[in-house]
């Protein structure tokens, strides 16, 4: 006897975006397919009731601006506001950083699950539908709600501000080196096993600004840093050494800055964050923390600097920029 106290499904609506899963063709992928036909390629989806398709847009991922990324971001957060799950299926290639926007922005408590696709729609073995159904899965299910954005790829829940491609061909092509896997998919069923703690919102009315991303290596002599700061940038996220360490020279040039702009310093290994007392010569990461810099806590540079360039465009001040990435410093 059917349970009359069961919740009905939750309702899911797929945002289309593009990229190798909307892609076929013979002799070179090329985007093919839309949301709608996405959907009626999969036994396990078409016709299925309280699920909807359309299209944001349909390009590679690689060839998104930051107004597309916007604009796909806010209708998913938009259709979560109203209690309904949303996939967006994306390119693989820039997936990462549309999903950790829509996280800064999200505030509300269905899912938002992004996913796509290795292989073509058209490649023997394409891993598109698999990876759709799964998807569907997680964004119907009460255990995903109040969770954030997702990434759902090869039978894996990642979190948005912890995943990465660390694949370019591999169907599990994304991972969260900092923290594992939040779940999985087996058979259609979702399992999670832990959850982050969601961070407050923003809700920036354009992405207008310019952030930078520069990197650091051994024997820096700070030519990139000045080059970068002669464009008057909005902000700047630098790579750090091991822990939080770079060379005196370089950490002082980014500490005037950091007191004029926004300043987010990453460590450059993917596991680990800023250190705040092991080390104590010039430069290490005492040093850093006495400046204005920002630690950016275990987030990878592209997606510290899509939070970065959230925050300066909703106009929050250096110490704001600071407050919003505390929480993901420790």
């Amino acid at each position: 006897m059917a349970d009359s106290h069961a919740q009905p499904a939750r309702r899911v609506r797929i945002l289309g975006a593009g990229g190798t899963i909307a892609m076929g063709g013979p002799s070179g992928a090329t985007p093919q397919l839309d949301a709608d036909a996405l959907v009626a390629a999969i036994p396990g989806l078409a016709g299925r009731d309280g699920l909807e398709a359309r299209d944001v847009v349909n390009k590679p991922s690689a060839h998104l601006t930051l107004e597309d990324q916007l604009t796909i971001c806010r209708e998913a957060r938009d259709a979560a506001r109203r209690g309904i799950g949303v996939v967006v299926t994306h390119g693989t290639d820039a997936l990462e950083e549309t999903a950790m926007l829509c996280d800064v922005i999200h505030d509300a408590e269905a899912p938002i699950v992004f996913t796509g696709a290795i292989r073509p729609a058209t490649a023997a073995g394409a891993d598109g539908p698999a990876n759709l159904l799964d998807a569907v899965s997680v964004a119907r299910s009460e255990e995903a709600a109040g969770m954030g954005v997702l990434v759902v790829f090869g039978g894996e829940i990642h979190h948005a501000r912890c995943t990465r491609k660390t694949d370019t061909t591999s169907l599990v092509a994304f991972s969260s080196p900092q923290t594992g896997p939040l779940g999985r998919v087996t058979e259609g069923h979702p399992t999670i096993w832990s959850r982050l703690p969601r961070n407050p919102p923003l809700d920036p009315p354009g992405l207008d600004r310019r952030v930078l991303v520069v990197p650091t290596m051994s024997g820096d002599d700070g030519t990139l840093a000045r080059a970068a700061l002669a464009t008057e940038p909005d902000g700047v996220v630098i790579g750090t050494l091991g822990a939080g360490h770079l060379a005196p020279p370089l950490l002082e040039l980014w500490a005037e800055a950091a007191s004029r702009i926004p300043v987010v310093a990453y460590c450059r290994p993917e596991r680990g964050v800023v250190l705040t007392g092991t080390y104590g010569y010039a430069g290490s990461e005492q040093d850093l923390r006495g400046t204005q810099i920002i630690p950016a806590g275990f987030l990878s540079p592209q997606a510290a600097r899509m939070k970065l360039l959230a925050c300066v465009a909703s106009g929050l001040s250096v110490d704001e920029v600071r407050w919003a990435f505390r929480q993901d410093d420790g």
